[in-house]
């Protein structure tokens, strides 16, 4: 099966843009996270316990990494120029999976629906034949985007441990398949 193209590595719209991670973003990252890693580490066990210079910096050469072996294409998500959140684009067999996360100041402006939706047509664009989104069954304002988009309850899926405080420990995925 072909892969998909690789993304542009910034996109830009009135209120936000995704911008590839550069090194340069690691002090901003590690503020970003910081003050939000109780909304954060409540969904994300990467946050919970805190997060460090040494994470940040070792996320950023990850996803450079990344990036470039086309495992993930990882965005910095700004709004008034400030890093508010992430989307990364996750390649899977035939198709993509998008993860993302926002700091609590910006929650219910429906700034990741449209993120999402997006990256979501960019990857139909660049030859995904699907795109799916997990998260845990319990984060309502997660599962909000994918339903708000289109996408489709798939199903159910177990996480792997350890998995954050507020967890359930069971995935609900959605699914979108390319028009």
């Amino acid at each position: 099966m072909e892969a998909m193209e690789t993304p542009a590595e910034s996109y830009a719209r009135d209120e936000f843009s995704l911008t590839r991670w550069q090194t340069a973003d690691a002090a901003e990252l590690l503020a970003t996270v910081a003050g939000s890693v109780e909304h954060l580490g409540a969904w994300l066990i990467w946050a919970t316990g805190g997060y460090t210079a040494a994470d940040a910096e070792e996320f950023l050469q990850r996803t450079r990494k990344q990036w470039e072996t086309g495992e993930t294409h990882d965005f910095a998500l700004r709004a008034g120029g400030t890093i508010v959140g992430a989307v990364g684009l996750m390649a899977r067999e035939g198709g993509v999976e998008i993860g993302y996360w926002l700091t609590r100041d910006v929650t219910g402006r429906g700034l990741m629906t449209r993120a999402v939706s997006l990256l979501t047509e960019e990857a139909f664009r660049l030859g995904a034949g699907y795109v799916e989104i997990k998260h845990d069954e319990r984060n309502v304002r997660s599962g909000a985007v994918p339903a708000r988009l289109g996408f489709t309850k798939a199903g159910v899926e177990p996480m792997q441990a350890p998995w954050a405080p507020s967890c359930s420990g069971t995935y609900r995925v959605w699914r979108k398949e390319k028009p």
